[in-house]
């Protein structure tokens, strides 16, 4: 596989998830990579608003062609939203996996984040796994 996007201002697990702050919530996804290793997703399946997380706990699972596969939060918290359209359009985390948040989270810990990657330190593992 080629080289990953992972934009600035991101962070990521090396289960392929990202995770972007956004004030005291974050956006959650899968990325580049992962939706390319996949291939065509055709289901998600995401947890209920409410649902509490510690990081690293499995919240739902997204299904392609070739596979399913657990979602990982990269961070704890509290699921204050749901991404829903892509219940009904699982297609768009292939055409655009970083607006295609799955979930938002409230009441992340800062320290979690230490234990992310950095964009950079993401593209090198990626180029590991090739």
């Amino acid at each position: 596989m080629a080289a990953t996007n992972a934009p600035a201002g991101y962070k990521f697990s090396e289960k392929h998830e990202w995770v972007k702050v956004e004030g005291d919530t974050a956006l959650i996804g899968i990325t580049d990579y992962a939706q390319a290793a996949l291939g065509d997703i055709v289901y998600v399946d995401l947890p209920k608003v409410g649902r509490k997380l510690k990081q690293f706990d499995s919240f739902g699972t997204i299904e392609s062609v070739k596979a399913a596969e657990d979602l990982y939060s990269p961070v704890g918290g509290e699921v204050s939203e749901v991404n829903y359209s892509l219940g009904s359009s699982p297609a768009l985390v292939n055409e655009k996996p970083f607006d295609s948040w799955m979930i938002r989270v409230k009441g992340i810990q800062a320290g979690e984040l230490d234990k992310l990657m950095s964009p950079d330190e993401y593209r090198e593992f990626v180029s590991k796994l090739d």
